[in-house]
Parts: structure tokens; sequence; C-alpha cells
């Protein structure tokens, strides 16, 4: 009887383990910001790994040391026009990367709430669909820094 009374609670347990946080799934590296001088936005770059079987999706992105911060991506049409726009959300295929990058996905960041100088490394978190959240240390780069 013990046993089995065992058996039903590692059972009722089971959908939790295999349901893990979005946020668990994710690695993130490389970070970092381009600070931009006087009051001009900043971008956000970071590679975001996702370790797990099922896609994870970021719905937006906060920052104590920013007002605003905004899921933004760059394109170039096939007349070679230049364009931005603010993206809803952002899939991670499932055992797969995506890299916030120049001139593609990238955080859009502005209003910087104290002042921020290279070298600096300041917080921004993530938020999944799922409503978890990963909190990412990000490096202020120079703004004539490529990656």
């Amino acid at each position: 009887m013990k046993r089995h009374a065992l058996l039903l609670a590692w059972l009722a347990l089971l959908p939790l383990a295999v349901h893990a946080a979005q946020s668990d799934q994710v690695k993130a590296s490389q970070a970092w910001i381009r600070l931009l001088p006087v009051n001009l936005p900043a971008g956000g770059y970071v590679t975001l790994e996702n370790h797990g079987a099922s896609p994870v999706t970021v719905v937006s992105a906060q920052s104590t040391s920013y007002a605003s911060v905004m899921l933004h991506e760059s394109s170039t049409d096939h007349a070679g026009n230049s364009g931005m726009h603010m993206l809803d959300r952002l899939t991670i295929p499932a055992r797969d990367k995506v890299a916030l990058a120049p001139a593609g996905y990238h955080l859009m960041l502005q209003q910087a709430t104290h002042p921020l100088k290279p070298g600096d490394t300041i917080e921004v978190t993530l938020n999944f669909a799922d409503g978890s959240h990963l909190a990412v240390p990000f490096l202020i780069r120079p703004a004539n820094t490529d990656n």
C-alpha cells in the first residue's frame, strides 16, 4: 500500500517536471548594449539558445536602467531600403538559437534612467509567454562597437 501511494505521488508530480518554465530552457550569452551619444536609443544584442524540446517565446523585456525596452527587427527590402519595426514576440525554436545582432533582431532601449558609460553592466529581464522571466547581465559598449 505504501509503495502504491508513493507511485501515485510521483505520477502526480510528473507533469510539473516535464513542463519546465520557458526561461529555464534558455541560455543567454554574449549580451551587450551599444551606447549611443546624447539620448539616442541604444541597441541591445544577445544570443538566446533554447535547450528545451519545445519552442519558447520572448514577449517583452524590461530594465530599471531604461524607461523603455522593446523587441525590434531591422530589415532591408529587395530595393535596398532599410527599415525597422517593433515585434510583439520572438520565438526561439526547440534546440536552436536566435541571435539578436546589429542589422537584425535587437532590443531597442530608450531613455536611460541614469548615466551609463562603456564598461558598466546593467540587467535586462526577458519576459516569456508562459509568465517566466530571465534576468540577463548586459555589458555597455561604446557606439563604435560592431560585436
